[in-house]
C-alpha cells in the first residue's frame, strides 16, 4: 500500500467534526498515547520476559501510525513528503550511514 491510499483511508474513520485545533489536540495526544502503547509493550518483552509477537507490534505500530496520517492531514501534509523529508535530514545528519561518532558530534540546527 502507497502512503498517499493509506492517508486517504485513515481519513475515513477520523473524526472531523471538529475545529483545527481540536484535532490537532486529538490526533497529537492519541499519537502520544499509542507511542506509549508501544513502548510499554516492548517494555514487557525486554524486561517482563514476555515473548515478542509481532502481530501485536504490527497493531500498535499501526495505531501510531493512525494518529500520524490524521494529524498530518489536518495541516495537509502528505505522508510522503514527512518520508522524503526525514530521509533527506538523515542523509545530510549521516551521510555515510549511521555511526555512533557522528552521533555524538551531532550539531541541532
Amino acid at each position: 500500500m502507497e502512503f498517499k491510499e493509506y492517508q486517504n483511508l485513515a481519513k475515513r474513520t477520523a473524526n472531523d467534526n471538529n475545529e483545527e485545533r481540536y484535532k490537532l489536540a486529538n490526533y497529537s495526544m492519541g499519537l502520544s498515547g499509542e507511542a506509549g502503547e508501544v513502548t510499554d509493550y516492548v517494555k514487557k518483552v525486554v524486561f517482563h520476559g514476555h515473548e515478542m509477537d509481532n502481530q501485536k507490534l504490527k497493531d500498535e505500530l499501526g495505531d501510531v501510525l493512525w494518529y500520524i496520517a490524521n494529524l498530518a492531514a489536518v495541516r495537509g501534509i502528505e505522508l510522503e513528503e514527512i518520508a522524503s523529508h526525514n530521509i533527506e535530514k538523515l542523509k545530510k545528519r549521516y551521510p555515510e550511514g549511521f555511526s555512533e561518532e557522528r552521533s555524538k558530534e551531532r550539531v541541532e540546527k
